[in-house]
Order: structure tokens, then sequence, then C-alpha cells
């Protein structure tokens, strides 16, 4: 029933008689009683004079058992075309759209349908919700290519409520670039037979200041047989702050991010009641030796098979404490890597996180370092703090035993100067061997090379070539330094006694040195031979001088060697079995 209808029969009830008869009587006449819509008379006390059947039915009443009853049994009505709630005879609500009449003769007639939901939720009473929520209304014909804003979005875009805006000036207001993209989503939406939403930026008019927009819509379909639909409705809304702190948050993560694969840190979360843990990067997955099939590790497969045994209750303890103080969890611990079975040492920091203050808490979030290296590292900076103690304690007991036995044996002050100063330069250069070499040692062929440099007339050459004067044969062999200083000082004054005094004082003297490793001792033995021929005829000594002592106290005590020196005429001998100790591994930074 069309709207000239529905004024055609409110004219004729106001035009009526009062009523004497029952419903449906002539006095309201066929339209009344057979009209497809609900009808209603209401006297001035707002009783109910008369309900067509359509209105009584529509509900729930027999006809005629509204009439005397008071409006307010059904619902409220205003004084203009709205939509309202009415109760039916069982109770349950019915949304109605009135339209009233005006009143003549203490009479007013309403005109009452109902109204389908998605209707109601159209419905003028809605949009201030809309504009509460920061909404505007839009719609688009194809027809024309014209935008009907309502004035909330059309304030949010800076056009005045009466600007005629047109598909073509909004996208003059936004980059190329977002024109195609809004186009191909749209178009893939509208193919799909689906709501499209998309986020946009555009220069708000008339001022140019750039926004981020929300919007929303979906199609209305021009009927059957058309190629497209003929309206696109929809919201739109302003969502600068929103993108704005995404941004933001976006940025932030990305920093962090940055950071801890900087860091090399892993990220995770434990969610306490379910024991399930989450790992948030990559990183974390290598520390553990794990891969994403793998999975992440819960609480208790974490110490029941991951976590070093021993260190299982140090843990427990962490957690227990950073949970009842409410503080920063801390701890370091041992794990097994699951890709090769490696022990690997680990710190962690967190902090549990509630819901409320004196509630329990509901996960942890932390970071995770490997820090095995670095740990290695501390170990062996300590061992070589105690060696340098224990090398500076010896190094000072060489240069008291030096002073005092070469102020013993000089001359003159001369004398003492030159076999002290010789003394300390060759001390001197076996700490230069020994801190030049990566792991603290000191090659024997190099003290030697050091001492007997100057006497070679040339390269150092093997015992192959007989007519060297120098003659050195024998394997590598890297020394520690408890034993490469005593040794060093023992090489030192075989030199000098044999410049002096031996094969070294003439220049057809010889001297050949070989050495070589034999099993026994904790590393193996050292077999030393120093053999000088070719200089002055030898005869024992009448007196010990330091280097005699040295050779046979020194490297006795301090090197536990076996040596034996002999005199024979045709010139000097040394034997010398020296067990090698142990190198310490912890001090090799490449192991």
């Amino acid at each position: 029933m069309d709207k000239s209808s529905i004024a055609g029969v409110g004219t004729d009830l106001a035009s009526a008689p009062a009523p004497d008869a029952g419903p449906g009587s002539g006095l309201h006449g066929t339209a009344f009683a057979q009209a497809p819509i609900g009808i209603l008379v209401v006297d001035g006390a707002g009783l109910i004079r008369d309900a067509n059947p359509h209105l009584c039915d529509l509900l729930g009443y027999e006809p005629g058992a509204l009439n005397g009853r008071a409006l307010s049994v059904l619902g409220a009505v205003a004084q203009r075309v709205c939509i309202r709630r009415w109760l039916r005879a069982d109770g349950t609500g019915l949304d109605m759209r009135i339209r009233p009449s005006k009143q003549r003769d203490d009479l007013q007639i309403l005109v009452v349908e109902a109204v389908d939901p998605d209707e109601v939720a159209r419905a003028e009473e809605n949009r201030a919700a809309l504009t509460a929520a920061g909404l505007g209304e839009w719609r688009y014909d194809f027809a024309d290519g014209r935008v009907v804003l309502s004035r909330r979005a059309a304030h949010l875009l800076g056009y005045a409520a009466d600007d005629p805006v047109t598909w073509t000036r909004l996208q003059a207001a936004m980059d190329g670039g977002e024109v195609a993209r809004i186009r191909a989503q749209v178009r893939a939406s509208l193919r799909d037979g689906a709501p499209f939403s998309f986020e946009c930026r555009l220069r708000r008019a008339p001022d140019g200041t750039a926004i981020d927009v929300g919007v929303r819509g979906q199609a209305i379909p021009a009927g059957e047989g058309a190629d497209r639909p003929a309206t696109l409705v929809g919201v739109v809304e302003d969502v600068t702050t929103h993108v704005e702190a995404r941004n933001a948050l976006r940025d932030g993560e990305q920093r962090l991010r940055i950071a801890t694969s900087l860091a090399a840190l892993g990220i995770f979360e434990w969610h306490m009641l379910d024991d399930q843990a989450i790992w948030e990067n990559e990183r974390m997955f290598a520390i553990f030796g794990r891969s994403a099939a793998d999975g992440a590790l819960g609480k208790r497969e974490f110490l029941e098979t991951v976590l070093h045994p021993d260190d299982r209750p140090a843990f427990r303890a962490a957690i227990t404490q950073a949970l009842r103080e409410d503080t920063t969890l801390a701890v370091s611990a041992r794990i097994r890597r699951l890709s090769d079975g490696a022990w690997r040492t680990l710190d962690f920091a967190g902090r549990f996180e509630r819901d409320a203050p004196n509630r329990l808490p509901r996960r942890l979030i932390g970071v995770v370092a490997d820090v095995t290296e670095r740990r290695l590292a501390e170990e062996r900076q300590t061992l070589l703090i105690r060696e340098l103690h224990h090398r500076v304690k010896n190094t000072l007991a060489t240069v008291q035993a030096i002073v005092g036995s070469t102020a013993r044996t000089a001359s003159s002050i001369e004398s003492f100067y030159e076999a002290f100063v010789g003394r300390i330069m060759s001390l001197a250069h076996t700490h230069s061997v020994l801190t030049e070499d990566t792991w603290q040692t000191a090659s024997l062929r190099t003290l030697l090379a050091n001492e007997l440099k100057p006497y070679a007339e040339g390269s150092l050459n093997g015992a192959e070539e007989r007519d060297a004067r120098i003659q050195l044969s024998g394997p590598p062999v890297d020394m520690a330094s408890e034993v490469a200083v005593p040794i060093g000082m023992a090489i030192h004054e075989l030199t000098t006694n044999a410049a002096k005094y031996g094969a070294l004082s003439t220049r057809d003297g010889r001297v050949a040195i070989t050495w070589a490793l034999e099993p026994g001792g904790p590393a193996g033995t050292l077999h030393f031979t120093w053999v000088e021929s070719g200089g002055p005829p030898v005869a024992p000594p009448k007196r010990q001088g330091f280097g005699s002592r040295l050779l046979q106290r020194v490297l006795t005590a301090q090197v536990r060697a076996e040596v034996s020196m002999n005199y024979p005429p045709e010139g000097f001998t040394l034997t010398m079995r020296a067990p090698l100790p142990v190198r310490n591994a912890a001090l090799n930074p490449l192991a």
C-alpha cells in the first residue's frame, strides 16, 4: 500500500462520525477493516478507540481486544514519523514505524507497520551512535559518479554539507598509487560479492591537511540482469591517530627486533596457566638448537630434559624469588643444545606480567643470551691473570738471583754491568717470545736463534750442512712459560760461555745443537744436546760460576731436568732431559 493510499485511509477515518458500534462497522468503512497495514484510532485521553484487524493480528490480539485500553500498553508514540518498539500480547517486542495524523475532533489516526530489523539499524535514532563513534555515512552513485556525504562525513573530509562531491574530486586528494590500490581492492570485493574495507591517506579539503581515513562499504544491487551494482554505501572514519599509534608501535617493534638481533638475544613468552611458551624470534630457536617444527619449550620439559641437573635447584629458586618479590628474573644456567648435544651457558632475564596488583601473574616475558664464549673468555682471563702473577713472581726471583750471583762472580763494575745486562736481555727476549705467541708458549728454535744468530756468520743451518758454524736440528717444540724461561736463561749462559771461553771465541769453532721429543713425562721429554768443537782446549772449571749454578740448580729445580756436563779437550758438551708440562687448554684462545 503506497503513501497516497495510507493518506486516503487517514482522511476517510478523520472525516467519519464518532464510533458508536463495534470494530469493523460502517463507521470506518471497508478501507479500515481490509487495510493491509495497521490502523489505530486514539482519543485525546490516550485511549484506543479502535484497531483494525491487521494491527490486532500483527500484535497478537483478538479483533476488538484493544478497544478501550490505554495506548501505553503497547508503547509510546511521538508526534512525528518514527520507529518505536511496541509490545505484543505475548510480551515480546516488535519494531513499528508509526505515522501519526494531525489530531481532529479529539481523535488521532496512527498508521502502523512492522519494520525490517536491517531498516531499524539504519534508523535515524542510530545516527547519533554513528556520530559518537566518529563514523560518517556515504553513498556513491555509479550513474553520475556523485558521492553523497552525511554531515559527519562531509565535516570529516573538510567539505561543506551542501558541497557537491564527486569521485573525481576525491581522487585528486589522493596519490595515484592510493587510487590504483583502492580501485583494485573494491573491484575484487565487488567481483566476489563481499563487503570491502580499506585505509587510505588523502588531503583534507580545503586546507590540504593530510589525514588517514578508514572506509567500509558494500554494493547495493541494481536488479536482475544488471552488469554492475547501482550504488555503493558505507561509512568513513578518521583513523589518523590510530595509524600514527600503529606506525609508532611497528617502528618500536622494528627497533626492538634490530636491537635484539644485534645483541643476539632470544625473546620468549611463557604462559603460566597452560605451561605454553612462545618464542618470538629465530635467535631463540638457534640458541636452543631447535627448528620451528620442533616447537618451543614449556617449563616442565625445559627443567626436566634440557636444563643441566646441577642448575635446576638454582633456577627454580630464582623463579620463586621473582614471583614472591615481584622482581626481575635474572639467572644463569647450562642447557643441552638439541642440534649437537653441546652444553651451552645462557643468561635469562625476564619479568612476570600481572593483570592487576596482588593477582597471580599471567605470563613471563623475557630474553635469553648465549654467553658460553664470554664465560670461557672470562675463565681464561682469570687463568691468565694467575699465570701472570706466577710469571712475575718467578721473574723477580730470577732477577734477584741474577743480581746476587753476578755480583759475587764479577771482578769489576764493568764486568758486572756486562754480565748483568746480557742476562736481563736474555730474560726479556724469552718473555717477548712468550707474549708474541697466541698460546703464551715459546719455540725452542726461536730461543736458540735469538741467542746464536750474532755468531752464525749467515743463516742458521741444519745439521746436514757440516760447514755451518751453528747447526740446529730438531722437531718443532713449543714450551710453556714455566720451562721456557729457565731454558732460555740456560741457552743464554751456554752461548755467553762459548763466546768467551769456548768454541765461539775462535773463528774455527762450531756449535751443534740437537733435540728430540721422547716418550715419558706429562707431555713427553725433551732430549737436548749442546756440543762444541774447534775451539780452545777445554778443561774442567776450577770454580763454579753463575752459569754453572744456573745449569745445575735452576734447570734441576724449576724444570726437573736431568743435566749432564762434560769437558773433553775437543769441546764442552751438555745433555739435558727435561719433562715438558701439559699446556692448560683454557689458556688457548683458539680452543
